[in-house]
């Protein structure tokens, strides 16, 4: 068989001129952190060596061994698609309605607790990537803004605001009263903390709100100089939403959270709360029922990111069982385990009206404090947009059971 040989020949100058690309270098240190992140786990690696190790560990660990938190994961790894083809995917509408108001993807940005603590800019920097990127975003009671200030800040923004019935009811009254006078549309009440979880992480890291100044704090200076400076030439850390306080998170939660509240308590609060009523931390199809009898406007599907009750079922296992049995009276969502777009489509195909998310943005706030939080969420829309393009689906509304199912672990 005869073979041919190429011929080889001395490359010209114009040979290199379709290869040549010169980018513009960015001198910000921080975005060129950003833009090499094209997941939420590379945010989650910028992060980790951006604040300290307990800081981190903060949003990133959960109860006792972690089960409810892998197990929450280990659900949307499970999650089989069925694509359709020759689709005009060409043209995609990612919006869609939530709580009877428009959010350009169906998302939720929840409410996690001393996020100044995560970056300096804390919940306001949260709220304004929220509102750029046509989104709700819950404020928590413990979270280290005030929900007037917050408001004030970022008066566009879709503001909802979280509550934890507190043993004393008539602090729980004052808030109630703050955020429906400031405007906020949304309450969304958490039910799944009688008392606090076993977050052995942070007990071993001795967190306390604000850091205490230990041995071991003042070491971590010399590794993440820029975080301990923005905590200390900027105003104090605090629970915003109450009175100052100091001590450990767990000492905080004890004293906060009530183990007695019950379902009379939901009543009360329905009677008070004027506007759309949330009730966060479902985890049983009885429950769900008996909540939704109470005439509340939606229910969050949630192990609490699996910082409380270790070794709970998979929040996205359960949210079919929800929504069959109550998702004609009130609008169900989900979250724990959400980490990308394709997640967002899961949760929604299986369901859900929108997931929620806490640990992605927050990686992104401490990876680069406002920037990394809109970074968190090119990426989740990127995605998003992406799989529903691939899944043949050209509007979030007609993404239904028929594109994802959920095989049995």
């Amino acid at each position: 068989m005869n073979s041919r040989r190429v011929a080889h020949r001395l490359p010209r100058p114009g040979d290199f001129t379709g290869l040549l690309r010169v980018n513009r270098p960015q001198l910000d240190r921080r975005r060129r952190r950003l833009a090499t992140a094209q997941t939420i786990d590379d945010l989650r690696s910028v992060a980790r060596r951006a604040v300290p190790r307990s800081v981190f560990d903060y949003v990133d660990g959960g109860a006792e061994d972690e089960i409810s938190m892998a197990r929450a994961r280990a659900a949307f790894e499970r999650v089989a698609f069925h694509p359709r083809v020759l689709r005009d995917v060409s043209t995609v509408d990612l919006s869609t309605t939530v709580l009877g108001g428009p959010a350009a993807l169906p998302l939720v940005l929840a409410p996690t607790g001393f996020t100044r603590m995560m970056h300096h800019e804390g919940e306001v920097a949260v709220a304004r990537a929220a509102a750029r990127a046509g989104v709700p975003y819950a404020l928590s009671t413990m979270g280290t803004t005030s929900p007037e200030d917050l408001r004030s800040a970022v008066p566009g923004a879709r503001h909802w605001f979280q509550l934890y019935l507190w043993q004393d009811r008539s602090a729980s009254r004052d808030l109630v009263q703050r955020a429906a006078e400031c405007g906020y549309e949304s309450l969304v009440l958490t039910v799944d903390t009688p008392i606090g979880g076993a977050r052995l992480r942070d007990v071993r890291n001795g967190l306390t709100v604000p850091p205490a100044l230990t041995a071991r704090t003042l070491a971590d200076m010399a590794v993440h100089p820029r975080w301990w400076l923005n905590l200390l030439t900027t105003e104090p850390l605090s629970f915003a939403a109450m009175s100052n306080y100091d001590g450990t998170v767990a000492e905080l939660v004890a004293r906060m959270f009530d183990p007695a509240a019950t379902l009379t308590d939901l009543e009360w609060l329905r009677e008070h709360w004027p506007h759309r009523l949330v009730v966060k931390g479902i985890q049983d199809v009885r429950d769900a029922v008996e909540i939704a009898d109470r005439g509340v406007d939606a229910l969050v599907v949630s192990n609490h990111g699996g910082r409380q009750l270790d070794r709970t079922v998979a929040p996205l296992e359960l949210l079919p069982h929800v929504v069959d049995a109550v998702g004609d009276r009130c609008e169900v969502l989900v979250d724990s385990g959400v980490r990308s777009g394709a997640d967002l489509a899961a949760a929604r195909a299986l369901g859900a009206s929108a997931a929620m998310i806490g640990r992605p943005y927050l990686y992104g706030l401490m990876a680069g404090g406002e920037a990394g939080v809109d970074r968190a969420l090119e990426i989740l829309t990127a995605e998003y947009h992406r799989t529903l393009q691939l899944l043949g689906v050209a509007r979030t509304d007609d993404l239904g059971a028929e594109h994802a199912s959920l095989p049995p672990g």
